[in-house]
């Protein structure tokens, strides 16, 4: 799915703004028709936005069910004769969308995008109004999973087995867009080789047009804007003489046009697509981009912030870039979804290095008791649990990721899941589709999944269907917490298991609670010092451990969790606040990773 841009033959206008806004608590709007005329009792609300720490009210904080969304959107009369499309770049977690009184779209899943072909419901030259009702309820059926519990006094309450807050809404733009009626559907850009100084490329362009009535055409051009290769086809393979690569730290990027040209040569669409030409491989346990060993350092992050939620926003994505950079940080994993495409596309120019994860998150009925010694084991799969429907809504989960992202050359890895039960011989079943859909869809990129504390080495039944093991570890922390020295011994001998696989191992997750500003001569749990003390503890044992070939801390800031004793004020992992100001870790983290930078020079 190509996204809106402007170009010679392509229009676009951003719905982002003040909509208006309704809880539908009674569950009644789709049965009055609420999307037939201007919503009653609304409130204005900003989009994007999460909706539920706009308003100081717990009704909007915990409401589960329906919202609805509404606006009135001027077409332009020269929009006559194009095709009009829709385009929602998130709605969490599902949607439906009216323009004026016609249905048009149908989407599960709240990270990735959905579009539907409107051209034959808009009046050009006139205002037009558009409604979309959102669902925020998490089933066993859906990615996430979850249960909605029916109180007695009529209340709903969401029970959710992830542990970040569960924010909803329109949470990325909304968009009108033209394209001509014969138009470019998708590209896809794949570097098939890159040796000494040349790099191939292999492209394919796909569109509504009869081969017989119209040519395909491509022009890939430096990031000067000079033309260095050109072909003719709808697929082909393109050679690049002093190629420059791209790399960690060094977001090079080409730019390929797609023009689609009549037989009597008239234009008659293009789209630009940027390219990054890199190799991505794992050879035993090396992980190796562009055939040099990488090693990641970074974060495991979140889409999170105080008021937005889970919003995209420009001015937060910039300043957390810049402080990877700060930190010596080379690298994210999206944690725990797709993060927003403007998020990926700044990764590319940034030269960050991206793990891309899809929103299967708490696919573990067992974690809460192992973590916390209830030592009762409950049935993760089953027909009542994570069964048929919750895999066929994970397979569609994974194939929205990788036609979203697969061009992007900071994605260098798919995870497929986060801390699911690996140990039931059920999971074996379960995964062994996901992994082959995944390479089937991506031949080029490795995948993996991020396996939980309680997966060990000898009780783990998938790790042979993936090419990386991901790991979450917290010995010194939910295990041992205020011991370093076992969390030190438990760690490097687990590890040394894991290496026994002869895969690269990197730890997507690793850390501790760290309330900012409580500070003690002695570490304890919930100080600053111990949360650096902590990180030293596992910095040690990585460096002993040749396999491992990756470190990103849990988490990269502060964020919000469901209320509850257990979290204050949310999740306190972050190196830096909510606030984006940095704590101790931070100083410590960075002296080790800009070290790093500055020995891979010598």
């Amino acid at each position: 799915m190509l996204r809106p841009q402007d170009g010679p033959t392509r229009e676009r206008r951003s719905l982002g703004g003040l909509w208006s806004f309704r809880l539908d608590a009674e569950g009644v709007g789709r049965a009055e028709g609420w999307w037939r005329s201007q919503l009653a009792g609304a409130v204005d609300i900003p989009v994007p936005a999460s909706y539920n720490d706009i308003f100081p009210d717990t009704t909007v904080r915990d409401h589960v069910g329906d919202v609805w969304y509404q606006t009135q959107v001027w077409v332009p009369a020269r929009w006559a004769g194009e095709r009009t499309v829709l385009r929602f770049d998130a709605a969490t977690h599902r949607a439906t969308a009216w323009v004026n009184d016609v249905e048009v779209a149908r989407h599960e899943g709240g990270y990735t995008p959905f579009e539907a072909d409107v051209t034959a419901h808009l009046l050009p030259g006139a205002e037009n109004r558009v409604t979309v009702v959102v669902n925020n309820e998490l089933t066993w059926e859906s990615i996430p999973p979850g249960r909605v519990e029916e109180r007695a006094d009529g209340r709903r309450v969401q029970h959710y087995f992830h542990d970040f807050f569960n924010y909803a809404g329109l949470h990325r733009p909304v968009w009108l867009y033209t394209t001509p009626p014969v138009h470019i559907t998708d590209i896809t850009v794949t570097t098939t080789g890159l040796k000494d100084t040349t790099g191939l490329v292999a492209y394919r362009v796909e569109s509504t047009a009869q081969a017989d009535e119209h040519v395909v055409r491509v022009s890939l051009r430096d990031a000067s804007g000079i033309e260095v290769r050109a072909a003719t086809g709808a697929v082909g393979t393109l050679r690049i003489e002093d190629v420059h690569p791209w790399a960690p730290g060094d977001g090079y990027l080409y730019e390929l046009e797609a023009t689609l040209w009549s037989t009597s040569g008239e234009l008659v669409d293009s789209y630009r697509q940027s390219v990054g030409v890199r190799t991505v491989e794992v050879r035993g346990k090396e992980f190796l981009i562009n055939g040099a060993s990488f090693y990641f350092r970074g974060f495991g992050k979140h889409e999170d912030a105080a008021v937005r939620g889970r919003a995209h926003d420009d001015i937060l994505m910039v300043h957390d870039f810049a402080l990877l950079e700060w930190t010596g940080a080379n690298s994210i994993r999206t944690s725990h979804y797709p993060y927003a495409e403007e998020v990926l596309d700044y990764a590319d120019r940034q030269g960050v290095v991206v793990i891309d994860e899809t929103a299967a998150v708490g696919l573990n009925l067992n974690i809460a008791g192992g973590v916390f010694g209830s030592g009762r084991k409950a049935s993760t799969f089953s027909p009542d649990t994570v069964g048929e429907s919750t895999l066929r809504t994970h397979l569609q989960a994974v194939r929205e990721l990788v036609a979203r992202d697969k061009n992007h050359p900071s994605v260098v890895l798919w995870s497929i899941a986060n801390e699911p039960d690996n140990v039931q011989p059920e999971a074996r079943d379960y995964f062994a589709p996901l992994a082959a859909e995944a390479r089937r869809l991506d031949p080029s990129r490795p995948v993996a999944y991020v396996n939980a504390l309680m997966g060990k080495p000898d009780e783990c039944v998938v790790t042979d269907l993936f090419d990386v093991v991901l790991l979450n570890r917290y010995y010194g922390w939910y295990f041992g917490p205020d011991d370093l020295a076992a969390a030190e011994t438990g760690l490097e001998a687990e590890l040394r298991q894991w290496a026994a696989r002869d895969k690269p191992i990197v730890i997507t997750e690793y850390g501790a609670d760290a309330y900012p500003g409580l500070r003690s001569v002695v570490p304890s749990p919930w100080t600053e010092e111990y949360q650096t003390e902590l990180l030293d503890v596992y910095h040690r044992v990585f460096d002993r451990v040749d396999a491992v070939v990756g470190e990103q801390v849990w988490n990269f800031a502060d964020f919000a969790t469901a209320p509850g004793v257990f979290r204050v004020d949310g999740n306190k992992k972050g190196v830096f606040t909510r606030e984006r100001r940095p704590k101790g870790a931070a100083f410590s983290l960075r002296a080790r990773w800009r070290k790093a930078d500055f020995d891979s020079m010598d």
